[in-house]
């Protein structure tokens, strides 16, 4: 049965695959505590935040996704972090597990953002990136009528489960891995347990060498495993997400880096992360120089790397650009583009003037249908 079910929703159109992932929460799951298993490090000291690496697998390694399911937890990933406050560092979505180095930040200065005279509509604003329109509607007439009976500390408590949620790691991964359980599930027409145990995670330190180590060695995970040969080939890894355009991983590529929040092309953190990557991701061989002992990248795609200084051609950009978000979609002169939209106008929305979107890379008058942010499409 998860067979027939799995080839009937891969003759869907990607979007289609994923609506369930797309969808706006509809109904409260509440805030839930979080008990058993092993204690986990956490900072509880001044800074203003705290990064971790989080792990988790699939039960006993055994489930395995295909690219749909890697690009729907890769969305669940970020909008959750978004939701509860939390930045995403990097992240590599692999075949039977995830890679995630998030930054927490400390919960009571980051609720500040919600106190005062307006903070209730904030508040509100913020629930809008998970819950559909209907339900908060509802949340608003519940607070409403518990206040004019006078149960302002039942509304408040009501809020207070609201807040919980936010700047939580192990809330934030549970919910993660909970919310792409159902959608996988139903997806392969399964039931049971998808992963395996709580997740693993490490305290790191936010900044130098020990979160420029481990952003590389997460990115490095579909090299090490053979799948790619080099990461920016890698579609579902904050890397490859970087060169393709979305803003987003960049800046937690910056982050790992220590430079600007906007720095990946004008303070060299590109370049500079592609020659940690190279250098950190060698392969390693026998004494003999003969076998390899541990796999990663050629020493002669290193030496190329290092002696260009991590810049990638123009071309190659343009190439991974288009690859990562727009195969199956128009390409060519603006005139071309132009065309091919004038030709199928009926399924762009009315707000939609023209077609012809310039790829920046590109030296030469390259045009898409779309602009290549943050969606790939199949």
């Amino acid at each position: 049965m998860e067979s027939r079910q799995r080839t009937q929703n891969e003759a869907l159109p990607l979007e289609e695959q994923l609506v369930g992932v797309n969808a706006k929460t509809g109904i409260f799951p509440g805030a839930r505590s979080w008990s058993g298993g092993r204690k986990r490090m956490l900072g509880k000291g001044p800074l203003e935040s705290y990064c971790y690496h989080v792990m988790s697998r699939t039960n006993g390694g055994e489930i395995w996704f295909d690219e749909v399911e890697k690009e729907a937890l890769k969305r669940v990933i970020w909008r959750m972090a978004e939701f509860c406050g939390i930045k995403v560092v990097t992240y590599c979505v692999m075949g039977n597990h995830f890679h995630l180095l998030a930054e927490v930040p400390q919960r009571e200065r980051w609720l500040q953002r919600f106190e005062g005279t307006e903070g209730e509509a904030r508040l509100f604003e913020h629930l809008g990136i998970l819950y559909s329109k209907s339900y908060l509607g509802m949340l608003r007439d519940e607070l409403a009528d518990l206040r004019q009976r006078g149960l302002m500390v039942v509304a408040q408590e009501r809020i207070d489960a609201l807040k919980k949620r936010f700047c939580d790691l192990s809330l934030f991964v549970k919910e993660v891995k909970e919310r792409f359980s159902r959608w996988f599930n139903k997806r392969r027409g399964r039931r049971g347990t998808l992963w395996m145990d709580r997740f693993k995670s490490v305290l790191v330190e936010g900044g130098g060498e020990a979160l420029r180590t481990m952003a590389a060695y997460i990115d490095l995970n579909p090299v090490r495993s053979g799948v790619a040969k080099d990461p920016k080939d890698y579609r579902w890894c904050g890397y490859a997400e970087a060169l393709g355009g979305s803003r987003r991983a960049q800046r937690g590529l910056c982050k790992a880096l220590g430079k600007p929040v906007d720095g990946w092309q004008t303070a060299g953190a590109a370049e500079a992360y592609r020659c940690i990557l190279h250098d950190s991701g060698r392969e390693v061989l026998d004494a003999r120089k003969e076998n390899v002992v541990r796999a990663g990248v050629s020493v002669e795609k290193v030496r190329a790397v290092l002696a260009e200084r991590g810049k990638l051609s123009p071309g190659e950009l343009v190439r991974l650009r288009v690859r990562y978000f727009t195969d199956g979609l128009a390409l060519g002169s603006r005139e071309f583009v132009e065309e091919v939209f004038a030709a199928n106008r009926e399924l762009f929305g009315p707000r939609r003037k023209d077609g012809a979107r310039r790829i920046g890379e590109s030296q030469a008058e390259l045009y898409s249908m779309r602009r290549l942010r943050l969606k790939a499409v199949f």
